[in-house]
């Protein structure tokens, strides 16, 4: 595999642990691994890094350039894997041209962009002018690295952000983010079946799992407008389909996993009275054909069971499970509004990210983005609009600032430059959907002249996550190409 500097860098970082807001082992790391390179290395009190390489001979008096990745990565891992994030490997394998994870996420975003940083400043051919490496954590769910980054700790002007993931693009903007968090108390009730029942019917009660699993999930800025299914609403969207017409509890209700991942599975469990089962069987059985019609084309995968199982032992309060139900159907998901400024790019959406029943209360994680501040702010209040019909908290996370595009940048005229040099043809300029730490740079940085590169992957956030081989190769040369013209 080529470049194999690269590719070894990141065989060694995917034997270090490293989930968002963990990031203590793969900080120590890459402390260990500038000592062993004798390259000038300190880290702040969040556990970012921050390596320093001088100019090679000849380029001194050239305007030094930041190379910028994070550390953390998102963990995600199908239904039937056994894998522990804290503890164990990402498990590597080729396929043809691609890189791949064993049922989990590789960890190319952003691990990749650590190893073409770390091969560039190691390797003895390269001319370049001075370099710090600036590695962040927890980018993934808070940005925290990067929002807590000191002032005056980075040099240079000029930063290239290795987090993209798109072939043959230079990215000059990004939208901004907020979170919406919403919790639901209630003091669960027995659930009894001996004629003294909480049920409305006489009948017996019967229990019923319902699951959606093998969507293709994904990254919730990257992907949200790819028409991909999100388990949580096709539970919520049955179970609001049935409610009126079965005497339905429900007993429990689980999805989903990280905000900025699509929802890939679901499950909920529920009892009806014995005298539904043939209805509920057959609802469930045009729902699935409702559903491959509406998602068939794009999810070839999506997999919905019903089965029974084993008797819950309470249930959520039929007045406030009923109003759960129906907030979350009001709750908006997906793309909402196409930029009128670049075509082609998602200007606003958000995404039902999780439900997850805790000790008492259930939670509601949902997270937002615009490329227009206000956008995002008016999107977080329908959001907390809707899931305020059944919850009695919600808050909103302190959120980030999006990266406004700068067509006439020196820094993209050189990445342009080099990349027509390589290959021929023009690279594509963008904005994206997705968050990029450069906002936040912004601000402590004015200054800073910025575009973010990345080799190609898909199903980023999701165990479907793969990395080009070739085009990673492409990109390293693309990336040695723009530090040599620098």
């Amino acid at each position: 595999m080529e470049p194999k500097q690269v590719f070894d860098i990141f065989a060694q970082i995917n034997q270090v642990p490293r989930p968002s807001k963990h990031e203590e082992r793969i900080s120590q790391w890459l402390q260990d691994w500038a000592k062993a390179h004798n390259i000038e290395c300190v880290a702040d009190e969040t556990m970012n890094v921050i390596m320093r390489v001088p100019a090679t001979p000849g380029y001194e008096d050239h305007e030094g350039v930041i190379l910028q990745a994070h550390m953390d990565m998102v963990c995600e891992k199908n239904g039937d894997v056994e894998h522990d994030f804290m503890n164990d490997p990402i498990q590597t394998y080729v396929d043809g041209e691609w890189l791949k994870a064993k049922g989990t996420t590789l960890g190319a975003d952003d691990g990749i962009g650590i190893s073409m940083a770390l091969a560039a400043i190691t390797n003895p051919d390269l001319k370049h002018p001075a370099i710090e490496c600036l590695f962040t954590v927890d980018e993934e769910t808070g940005l925290t690295g990067a929002e807590k980054l000191r002032d005056g700790m980075l040099k240079g002007k000029r930063l290239i952000n290795l987090d993209s993931e798109d072939d043959g693009q230079i990215f000059i903007g990004c939208a901004g983010g907020i979170d919406t968090l919403a919790k639901m108390h209630y003091k669960g009730e027995r659930l009894k079946v001996n004629g003294e029942g909480t049920l409305a019917s006489n009948h017996s009660p019967l229990a019923i799992r319902l699951s959606v699993s093998g969507l293709m999930g994904g990254h919730s800025g990257d992907d949200i407008n790819k028409g991909r299914a999100n388990a949580n609403q096709l539970i919520v969207w049955f179970l609001a389909r049935i409610w009126p017409q079965t005497e339905v509890q429900l007993a429990s209700i689980n999805g989903g996993n990280l905000r900025n991942a699509i929802a890939r599975e679901a499950e909920a469990i529920i009892t009806i009275p014995m005298a539904y089962k043939e209805q509920i069987r057959i609802e469930w059985n045009h729902f699935i054909a409702q559903m491959e019609g509406v998602f068939g084309e794009v999810e070839k995968d999506m997999r919905l069971d019903l089965e029974t199982c084993d008797m819950p032992e309470e249930f959520i309060p039929t007045d406030k499970a009923y109003r759960l139900i129906m907030a979350l159907c009001e709750c908006p998901h997906g793309m909402i509004a196409m930029s009128k400024e670049m075509p082609g790019l998602v200007e606003t959406s958000t995404n039902l990210a999780s439900i997850k029943m805790k000790e008492g209360y259930i939670e509601v994680n949902t997270s937002q983005r615009s490329s227009i501040e206000n956008s995002k702010h008016h999107l977080k209040w329908a959001v907390e609009q809707a899931l305020s019909l059944a919850c009695d908290e919600v808050t909103h996370g302190d959120g980030y600032p999006g990266w406004a595009p700068n067509p006439n940048s020196p820094l993209l005229e050189v990445t342009k430059e080099a990349y027509v040099e390589l290959f021929k043809s023009e690279p594509q300029v963008l904005a994206i959907h997705a968050g990029l730490e450069c906002g936040l740079f912004l601000e402590k940085y004015p200054y800073l002249d910025m575009v973010s590169i990345g080799p190609q992957m898909y199903g980023v956030h999701s165990p479907q996550e793969r990395l080009s081989i070739p085009s990673t190769e492409r990109c390293y040369q693309w990336l040695c190409r723009v530090l040599e013209k620098l």
